[in-house]
């Protein structure tokens, strides 16, 4: 005779053997897809080349002594110096001043501000590391 309230158990052992199985299977294969999709790309402009502008380096030593490049100019007078020494350069080149770490604050935001009004919009200070 048939007992009605004796319920049945589900064993689900083997079917969390077979999964972990495909899983693994899957994490083995996965890395090795590759996805390739054709695009077709516009024809770009060969006749105008991209020119890499020289940068422009401004060194500041502790006693006050900028260096533009190769130009020496003195900190006090940098300012109205600089604004006639950047007619000659390109405005879009990248700046990039270096300062002694012993230089007061104001000094090097005031040179930076020098560069800004000259009209050089790409400017970063030098950090060591």
């Amino acid at each position: 005779m048939y007992d009605w309230d004796e319920k049945p158990e589900l064993n689900i052992t083997p079917m969390v053997d077979i999964m972990l199985v495909l899983l693994a299977i899957l994490m083995v294969i996965a890395p090795n897809i590759v996805f390739e999709e054709s695009v077709m790309l516009p024809q770009g402009s060969t006749s105008k080349q991209v020119e890499k502008l020289p940068p422009v380096h401004i060194t500041v030593n502790k006693e006050g002594v900028v260096k533009v490049n190769k130009e020496i100019f003195q900190l006090n007078a940098f300012a109205d110096n600089f604004y006639n020494y950047a007619k000659k350069l390109n405005l879009k080149a990248s700046v990039l001043i270096s300062a002694d770490k012993r230089l007061d604050y104001g000094t090097v935001m005031s040179i930076l501000s020098a560069v800004k009004q000259a009209g050089f919009t790409e400017v970063s200070l030098a950090t060591s590391g």
